[in-house]
């Protein structure tokens, strides 16, 4: 599917209504993200694991009102207290704040939200996926459970979105070499920021294996860096850093975006 041409300027509105809730998802990454969710195919629901306070499902509801493309999905507990979300600060919950959030936005009749796990939410699960958004338990275990529990339900040419795949967390990079890199199920993959994606094309991608391996030799690069979740400081952090400077991660423009998804080295 095209990308609409004033997809800029409906970005940059997404992004006027989001940006000031709490949250930890940046602009440049939001402009990434809001990107891949009009690109990706109308068949299916956008699925989001880990909303805290709704910043980037404000967004994204944002621009399924203005595209016609919804529902949003969100799967959070929104307990506390949580590793991933210590912005709590003494609150026991992040959902009020979560739920007037999008009231406020007046975006409430575009998300689906699911007080549970995921795990909770994929029990009984048939819904066809058009985005998979993971931002949830950034372990290793919990990444790969996320990938593992909806991926199953993917579209034809569905975009698979991992936040976080380029800080300091085994589970979003680990998860997006192990299950995106190197799997010929999904075509073209890259990083936007420091969000991994891939598109699901169990048909043909292994036209793309080429592509995929070489940014996989590169991404691997970080793996033993956070294996087991060990903390980056001193010199690893400085490696880190570096092993992140080589790998391609810029934020490409809609007409780059599109043609890396035909693109491809003969296998």
């Amino acid at each position: 599917m095209a990308l609409p041409e004033d997809l800029e300027s409906a970005i940059d509105a997404a992004w006027q209504r989001a940006r000031d809730i709490p949250g930890y998802i940046g602009e440049k990454e939001f402009r990434a993200l809001g990107m891949l969710f009009v690109g990706a195919p109308r068949n299916g629901v956008t699925v989001e694991i880990g909303s805290f306070k709704g910043k980037s499902t404000v967004g994204l509801a944002t621009l399924a009102l203005r595209y016609g493309i919804g529902p949003v999905v969100s799967v959070d507990p929104h307990n506390a207290p949580s590793v991933t979300d210590p912005m709590l600060r003494g609150q026991s919950t992040s959902f009020e704040d979560f739920s007037s959030a999008l009231r406020a936005a007046g975006v409430e009749h575009e998300v689906e939200a699911y007080r549970v796990t995921s795990q909770e939410a994929a029990l009984g699960w048939s819904r066809s996926i058009r985005l998979l958004w993971i931002d949830g338990d950034h372990t290793y275990d919990g990444a790969k459970l996320d990938f593992d529990l909806f991926s199953p339900f993917l579209a034809e040419g569905a975009i698979v979105a991992i936040h976080d795949t380029l800080h300091e967390f085994e589970g979003p990079i680990r998860v997006f070499v192990e299950r995106i890199l190197r799997s010929d199920e999904f075509g073209a993959a890259g990083l936007l920021h420091t969000i991994g994606w891939g598109q699901y094309r169990p048909g043909d991608g292994i036209r793309f294996r080429r592509q995929r391996q070489k940014l996989a030799r590169r991404a691997s690069r970080l793996l033993p860096l956070v294996a087991g979740g060990r903390s980056v400081a001193g010199f690893s952090k400085t490696w880190w850093k570096l092993q992140c400077f080589l790998v391609p991660h810029r934020i490409l423009t809609p007409a780059e975006w599109e043609v890396s998804l035909s693109a491809f080295d003969p296998v």
